[in-house]
């Protein structure tokens, strides 16, 4: 079964197409990142998932029934963009007060507390709290109940490297147990060793989608291939040309090669007897761009 499923998905505002002809498929233990500048629908779709909007056509279903069934808000867990709290509650009566709208036993909801890195701050009032731990009492909230389906938008706002870092390892542990992930960043770097799939939107049309494996093999983006430690460099340009090619150092180069050419260019590269060789294939960053430019949107 799956966890997520939008088929043929259309919802327009009165202004204009809220998103067009929009599917996907999110299997159980998956990890979706939805991609799109400001403004692309990404939004407007994680609102036809929660149910908090109807769609004028196609259909949104959700561990196999409609999407806003009250029977699934047990088993759906959601971080917003801007996660609001009431100041005056600390952070244990915040938790508290969602794990009651939720049927969360208070064991449990402390638990989740813990989990975010919040147990040392529970008894502070939410308002002397950083902006980093307010987005994990955010994420403390969207995890109550162990939700099947988690859709996060921007969950690393405010969070330092090891808050980043922890997260995803909290992440990875949900996914094992078979919760499914839709993740929201602007933050590309990183994160795509996370994702099973990647669905980049624009004007409110799926733009493409796939695994970061698929998407490489559609932009056909060239393969950046780092040499250090050359003893002749000007040998290494003459043997295999100007084209692609940037100094980087007194004794390093980087050569930009089509996938295919890779290896027969890194066999003549270690021919040469380069003291250390990096490949870099087109990061997810590269994608996004890649794709965007092709739709005229990267600026949009």
């Amino acid at each position: 079964m799956y966890a997520l499923e939008l088929d043929n998905l259309n919802f327009h505002y009165p202004s204009g197409t809220g998103v067009e002809a929009i599917s996907l498929r999110l299997a159980t233990g998956e990890m979706l990142g939805l991609l799109g500048h400001n403004g692309a629908g990404k939004t407007t779709t994680i609102k036809l998932m929660l149910g908090l909007l109807t769609p004028a056509s196609g259909q949104v279903r959700v561990l196999g029934e409609a999407a806003g069934n009250a029977r699934l808000r047990q088993h759906v867990g959601y971080l917003p963009e801007n996660v609001r709290f009431y100041p005056q509650l600390t952070g244990k009566e915040s938790i508290l007060f969602f794990a009651r709208l939720k049927g969360v036993a208070p064991t449990a909801a402390l638990k989740v507390l813990e989990e975010v890195g919040l147990g040392e701050a529970r008894d502070r009032k939410v308002r002397t709290w950083s902006k980093g731990m307010m987005q994990r009492l955010g994420l403390a909230q969207a995890l109550l109940g162990e939700p099947r389906l988690l859709i996060l938008d921007e969950p690393t706002v405010g969070l330092d490297p090891v808050a980043t870092r922890d997260l995803y390892t909290l992440l990875e542990r949900l996914r094992a147990q078979g919760t499914a992930v839709v993740l929201c960043s602007h933050v590309l770097p990183g994160i795509e060793r996370h994702l099973d799939q990647v669905a980049i939107l624009s004007r409110g049309r799926l733009v493409v989608k796939g695994s970061v494996a698929d998407l490489r093999k559609q932009a056909n983006l060239p393969v950046r291939i780092r040499v250090h430690g050359l003893a002749n460099r000007d040998a290494v340009r003459q043997a295999l040309g100007t084209d692609g090619i940037r100094q980087v150092n007194a004794h390093g180069l980087d050569i930009m090669v089509d996938e295919h050419h890779k290896l027969d260019r890194l066999a003549a590269l270690l021919a040469h007897q380069p003291s250390d060789v990096d490949i870099h294939a087109p990061s997810l960053e590269d994608l996004y761009c890649h794709f965007m430019q092709q739709e005229g949107g990267l600026h949009a």
